[in-house]
């Protein structure tokens, strides 16, 4: 009895050490996550009205009129991966990949025909366990300073896609919806040419207000107001993504930490209950060899 009354305890220390550090990295989270949240909703009104200016802009203009509008036959594909650096945030990480790869069988894509760009060492880790082909993985910080960060990445895929290296651009992310709730989502990025096919709310208020617009005068020419535009549309909504991302892999660690605390509680309980037994056992075993020698002095 005394053994087992010491194994419980060194197990109660362990769990309540356990307890303390969930704990602490839930605060931590949830902190992060009031900031990223923050950013997220200060940053969508100009990325949606971006992104419906440019919508409503193509069925006014001519594909022809700029590169990263022109559709052709996907022989080669890219999808970016947005994910995280640092597990413990549940299936935020999985859920992402299995996202984009769910994506290549919808679209009827052979595995040679796609190539995977990373923003996150979780995605990549996933990727290369599962034998898909990465041809960059971008370094990410755990907080996302500026647009300036996902420069390198806008520029390759633009460049790609320009130079039909890429016939469609694909981004994996998580979209936040709350701090319970968070989807993983894909965006067609590139050709710009048919709104209906982006998801989203955003992307479905998008398309129908494209239905009834007027005539626009294109100050200084259609070609100079899409050049001007369109690189900038893709590194905002690149950047709105990982934003995105941040505030979701932030509200799923803050959940994941409160479970393992509660986890925690509920073990210390049991524990404590296994404890306080094996102890009135012990000391009902005490008793009763007490009285069996004084039995036996009389």
């Amino acid at each position: 009895m005394p053994q087992a009354s010491r194994e419980i305890q060194r197990r109660l220390k362990s769990v309540r050490s356990i307890k303390k550090i969930t704990r602490a990295m839930e605060l931590v989270a949830a902190s992060k996550m009031r900031k990223s949240v923050s950013r997220v909703v200060a940053t969508r009104p100009y990325a949606d009205a971006a992104w419906r200016v440019v919508m409503e802009l193509i069925p006014k203009t001519n594909p022809s009129l700029h590169p990263l509008l022109a559709e052709r036959p996907v022989k080669k594909a890219v999808i970016v991966v947005i994910s995280s650096n640092r597990g413990l945030c549940g299936a935020f990480n999985l859920n992402v990949v299995h996202k984009a790869t769910q994506l290549i069988k919808k679209e009827g894509w052979r595995e040679d025909q796609v190539d995977f760009m990373t923003f996150g060492k979780k995605g990549a880790q996933v990727l290369a366990s599962t034998k898909h082909r990465i041809v960059a993985d971008y370094p990410k910080n755990d907080i996302t300073a500026g647009i300036a960060e996902i420069v390198p990445i806008s520029s390759e895929l633009i460049t790609g896609f320009m130079e039909q290296r890429y016939d469609e651009v694909c981004l994996a992310y998580t979209d936040f919806r709350s701090s319970l709730r968070q989807e993983p989502r894909i965006r067609h990025l590139l050709p710009l040419v048919k709104p209906s096919r982006f998801l989203g709310q955003m992307d479905k208020a998008v398309a129908a207000s494209t239905a009834n617009v007027s005539d626009y005068l294109f100050e200084p020419s259609r070609n100079k107001v899409l050049e001007a535009m369109l690189p900038r549309l893709i590194e905002v909504q690149i950047f709105q993504a990982v934003l995105e991302s941040e505030a979701s892999e932030h509200s799923a660690r803050m959940l994941a930490m409160r479970n393992a605390t509660d986890s925690a509680t509920a073990m210390l309980d049991t524990l404590t209950l296994a404890f306080n037994q094996a102890r009135q056992a012990s000391i009902t075993a005490e008793l009763a060899e007490i009285s069996a020698a004084s039995a036996a002095v009389r």
